[in-house]
């Protein structure tokens, strides 16, 4: 998927400031897939065993497993969908509806957390 899907798709945009997030599945953290996101990435790849080591599972330190899934799933299901398409239409219009601003106040409040840990 990463070589036939993500990393075609990604040269379809301005990665360059772009920093990728993973969570520390086994799948995830072979060498062959740090090698090929390190290539892609380089040092703004978040990962065990990648460039910033980030332990998996930490509130203190995944913003978007704590905070941005669970506001996304709750306004996925906020209307109740009852087909695919419903769901994937809200998926849609919640992502799309997610500015810019609000995750910039997300990360500034785990920031100024992390001063405390």
């Amino acid at each position: 998927m990463i070589t036939n899907f993500f990393i075609p798709e990604l040269n379809n945009h301005d990665v360059q400031e772009l920093w990728f997030q993973q969570d520390g599945a086994t799948c995830h953290i072979a060498r062959a897939t740090i090698d090929l996101l390190r290539d892609t990435f380089g040092d703004r790849l978040i990962s065990r065993f990648g460039p910033v080591n980030w332990p998996p599972r930490s509130c203190d330190l995944t913003p978007l497993d704590y905070f941005l899934w669970g506001y996304v799933k709750s306004w996925v299901y906020a209307d109740k969908p009852q087909t695919l398409d419903h769901s994937e239409d809200n998926i849609h219009r919640v992502i799309a509806d997610i500015r810019p601003q609000m995750l910039e106040k997300v990360i500034e409040n785990w920031t100024s957390r992390l001063d405390y840990i």
